[in-house]
């Protein structure tokens, strides 16, 4: 057969793009009988639907027309001011006007990318790091460096293989893939390592607010404001289909990310920052997400049950103090990529590790999210994997 010719030539960068591993495997579960504990999904349960359903009777009634409108580029002014008092509780003091409203968390890693990379330029990430972080930095041809880590996060020592980088992109809570939260200690020791090599952060922090017994220790962006952007979402605490998250800046920063937003998609819809506004401007988060708080603590304890129970000597993980994920090691020489094959078989799904890595990929990791699967399920699914691994070896 002919191939059909094309007047179409890609730019260099588009070759860097490549679909999302996660993604591909969440076809695999569509179907019957699958339990996936791939997905990094928030559980439908917890959306706030009825909330929902009155915010956006009220704004239809009382801004009917501001809010089916083109809107400003910075985002709804007072949803700007409620992210600012919002993250100054947590000791990161801005003014609203650093605040840029993105069309969820993922646009302000792409407008991250578009301002700050160069082609060639380095980057540093952890090991391992958010798949999606990787997939919006590579169209603009970075050279990406892995900074050493452990099951606290990046050590500070290990900044001197970022020296000249653009930044380093760190998720200090709760991280996607591994679950690890960076103690106090660390971040204060990462913070002046970076202030000392003069490396920026780019400090993502959509998990943050899922903690289970203890709230993190106070953001990056706190120790170091100059040197720091700030990422945050709306997806993980009310839901990801609105598409809300927010980027703070410092001041010399900001209008470059607000321009590139601008050519990207001239503002956030409006509609949904109001209804998000109306939601949350008196207080409904504060009780909302408590009950998140529950609901996912008995899925994680579900999760470390069932691994405890089923999982074969050789294999490791570490039990998340919050977010979404398990992260784990399976014995040396066994490859989570061709595993899961035969765990989809045996009815279970899982996003095999080698994904999360910038470099040097750990074939034997994989990670387990726990949020969207009833407890019963996440026993038979674990079960499921353990079931293939033992089959493997």
């Amino acid at each position: 057969m002919t191939s059909l010719s094309t007047p179409w030539q890609l730019a260099r960068r588009a070759e860097r793009m490549n679909p999302s591993v996660i993604r591909e495997i969440l076809k695999i579960t569509e179907r019957p009988g699958v339990i996936s504990l791939a997905g990094g999904l928030p559980s439908p349960d917890t959306f706030p639907i009825e909330a929902m359903r009155e915010a956006t009777t009220r704004v239809l009634r009382d801004a009917p027309r501001e809010a089916l409108q083109y809107a400003a580029s910075e985002g709804y002014a007072p949803l700007r001011e409620w992210v600012a008092q919002h993250v100054a509780e947590k000791g990161v003091i801005v003014d609203p006007s650093q605040v840029l409203i993105t069309t969820g968390s993922q646009q302000g890693l792409d407008l991250v990318g578009k301002v700050l990379i160069d082609a060639g330029s380095t980057i540093a990430v952890e090991a391992p790091t958010y798949l999606g972080a990787l997939q919006a930095f590579a169209p603009y041809e970075p050279e990406v460096v892995t900074v050493a880590c452990d099951e606290h996060g990046p050590l500070p020592e290990g900044l001197n293989a970022a020296k000249g980088a653009r930044f380093l992109y760190v998720l200090p809570n709760f991280q996607n893939p591994s679950g690890r939260c960076m103690g106090e200690a660390r971040r204060a020791a990462l913070t002046d390592a970076a202030r000392a090599n003069g490396l920026p952060l780019v400090e993502d922090n959509p998990y943050g607010d899922l903690w289970f017994d203890a709230e993190p220790p106070a953001p990056l962006a706190s120790r170091w404001a100059q040197g720091t952007v700030y990422l945050g979402s709306f997806s993980k605490v009310l839901a990801p289909g609105l598409r809300l998250g927010y980027v703070i800046a410092p001041q010399a920063l900001g209008p470059k990310l607000l321009q590139a937003k601008q050519a990207a998609d001239l503002h956030t819809p409006g509609f949904n920052q109001r209804v998000v506004h109306e939601v949350i401007r008196n207080g409904f988060l504060d009780q909302h997400v408590p009950t998140i708080h529950a609901r996912y603590k008995a899925h994680r304890d579900a999760m470390r049950g069932a691994l405890e129970a089923h999982m074969p000597a050789g294999c490791y993980w570490t039990v998340p103090s919050g977010g979404m994920f398990f992260w784990v090691e399976l014995p040396a020489g066994v490859d989570a990529v061709a595993l899961l094959p035969k765990a989809v078989e045996r009815g279970m799904a899982y996003v095999p590790g080698a994904a999360f890595f910038a470099s040097a990929p750990r074939l034997n990791t994989l990670r387990l999210s726990f949020v969207t699967v009833a407890p019963d399920l996440i026993e038979r699914g674990v079960a499921m994997l353990a079931q293939a691994l033992k089959a493997n070896s």
